[in-house]
């Protein structure tokens, strides 16, 4: 009898453990001050998509927080604090990244009442202005515009703003936007979605960068996707099935953030 009861206590201790177990968790990376892309609010519209596909997936939403620095993956992905990094460049080959979800470009930035509209690399313009530029330093990879720029003999109308700012401030990377607001440079060159968050609340023109790709390979367009673990097959299938099964409701929080999108057609470099 006494083994009977045993057992019986058993069983019913493993059935009140897969029912107090809840849904399974999804826990993704993400910087808490990093708006438009995401903060520990839940403003940014990669905190929007992560609801999105954690809804998709039955999954409770839990976040690792770490600012997007050199190391952000290994600290994080790598170390198994989360599972899943909602945007990372197609192909980055630190993950395994899901098919791009969106395709954006580096923009031109100005105020519209300087009505300068400049679009290209070449445009003779540039040589008399103030181009504000983001910066990582010397040991890094710099974005884009700085190699380009330097080739056309601009270096020194370049005004550099760290990529990352200053991260005691609210959204340290808006620094460079502020800086065409303010009048500080006359024209920057930005990450898309960054210049058309901004460009919602202040009175911006953004023009994608021609060429999009500079010779002899700089490119200005990229694919975005979502990141996962190399061996995390099964996931990396699950999220690409609410990729597709959600494009629209992606591209209307996208839309909401003002993030410019090429498509598909003019993003055969990505």
């Amino acid at each position: 009898m006494r083994s009977t009861c045993l057992v019986f206590s058993l069983a019913l201790l493993g059935a009140c453990a897969e029912a107090d177990s809840g849904p399974p968790v999804l826990r993704v990376c993400a910087d808490p001050n990093n708006l438009p892309f995401s903060n520990d609010k839940g403003e940014g519209f990669e905190n929007q998509i992560a609801q999105l596909v954690a809804h998709d997936l039955g999954a409770q939403l839990e976040y690792a927080w770490m600012p997007q620095r050199r190391g952000f993956i290994r600290r994080t992905l790598k170390a198994r604090t989360c599972d899943l990094v909602i945007g990372v460049p197609a192909g980055y080959e630190l993950v395994a990244p899901t098919k791009p979800y969106y395709r954006s470009t580096y923009v031109f930035v100005s105020r519209t009442d300087r009505a300068l509209a400049i679009t290209s690399l070449d445009d003779p313009r540039l040589k008399d202005l103030k181009i504000g530029v983001q910066i990582t330093g010397d040991d890094y990879e710099n974005p884009p515009a700085v190699e380009a720029l330097a080739r056309r003999g601009l270096y020194d109308r370049v005004v550099g703003f760290p990529i990352y700012g200053d991260y005691s401030q609210q959204n340290p990377a808006t620094n460079i936007i502020d800086a065409v607001a303010h009048g500080d440079v006359d024209v920057a060159i930005v990450w898309g979605p960054l210049a058309g968050y901004a460009a919602k609340r202040l009175p911006l023109e953004l023009h994608p960068v021609t060429p999009a790709v500079d010779p002899p390979g700089n490119r200005f367009t990229f694919g975005i996707a979502m990141g996962v673990r190399k061996q995390d097959r099964e996931l990396s299938a699950k999220v690409e099935q609410v990729i597709a099964k959600e494009e629209r409701a992606i591209a209307a929080i996208l839309d909401d953030y003002g993030v410019p999108r090429l498509p598909p057609q003019e993003a055969k470099h990505d």
